[in-house]
């Protein structure tokens, strides 16, 4: 990330409120990833007051929610505070992302210019996941973003191939996919030599202008953006068939402590 000059955003909060890593991304609140079988919910403290929330971007979000605007239609669902206000243990470092997003607006607002940036962070999300060999319920994610006019499918697939040679994997392709707050929407896949077979690694997409114009961010101003564990690509590029030996509590701390550190892409 560093050699495609991004900077580093803050990714200190763990626990986050649906708002942050939901609502703000354009995903409803019914929609499956929000389930307890998903996502794991905090009891103490249960909630983020929506007092906490910016009053007016609250009132947009939870607009463009249920009648849309910006060429959509919306959800057509009554949007509760109460959910938003409900804390969990983030999910997806995009609720980082949707935070800086949103500063980049204000930043425009009270300037009248804006400068196009590009993000990164890496760090730790959780999920409510079945463990086994390729999954485990805490892990870590890298994600990367780029901020600009008139960004296309194009500038995405390039900077995120660029982004993988960078750390020594050329065998990657794309698949087609949904997710609420980008369109268009791609998996990432890259092939493991030793399992013999393609792993996803990753999702990608453009984020979509419900998400993005409800924050303040101008009209033309386009958002590229992908995520990836950290794990799955260090399984593939050090031949590892476990992701439960790199992470987590069975990991053989003799292999930690003889191994040499791994330097990806260096």
């Amino acid at each position: 990330f560093v050699r495609m000059r991004f900077e580093e955003m803050p990714t200190n909060r763990f626990v986050e409120s649906s708002f942050w890593n939901f609502d703000a991304l354009f995903q409803p609140q019914q929609h499956p990833a929000r389930d307890a079988h998903d996502t794991f919910f905090v009891t103490r403290p249960e909630k983020t007051s929506g007092e906490r929330f910016p009053a007016d971007y609250l009132e947009r979000v939870g607009a463009v929610h249920e009648d849309g605007g910006y060429g959509s239609i919306g959800y057509r669902y009554n949007w509760k505070l109460s959910e938003a206000e409900k804390n969990i243990l983030r999910t997806h470092t995009t609720a980082v992302s949707s935070r800086m997003l949103y500063k980049l607006a204000k930043k425009f607002e009270k300037e009248g210019k804006f400068t196009p940036m590009r993000y990164f962070s890496i760090d730790r999300v959780f999920r409510n996941e079945s463990v086994d060999k390729t999954h485990l319920a805490e892990f870590h994610q890298c994600e990367g973003l780029v901020a600009d006019y008139n960004l296309s499918l194009a500038h995405l697939i390039g900077t995120v191939e660029q982004f993988f040679r960078n750390i020594g994997m050329t065998d990657i392709k794309f698949k087609p996919a949904y997710n609420p707050y980008t369109e268009p929407s791609m998996e990432i896949f890259a092939l493991h030599p030793g399992l013999g077979k393609w792993l996803e690694i990753g999702n990608s997409g453009i984020f979509r202008p419900e998400m993005l114009r409800p924050m303040g961010l101008p009209e033309g101003v386009s958002v590229i953006a992908w995520g990836l564990s950290l794990e799955r690509p260090t399984m593939i590029l050090y031949g590892v068939d476990n992701i439960r030996d790199l992470f987590g509590h069975k990991v053989d701390l003799d292999m930690m402590k003889t191994n040499p550190i791994c330097r990806i892409g260096l």
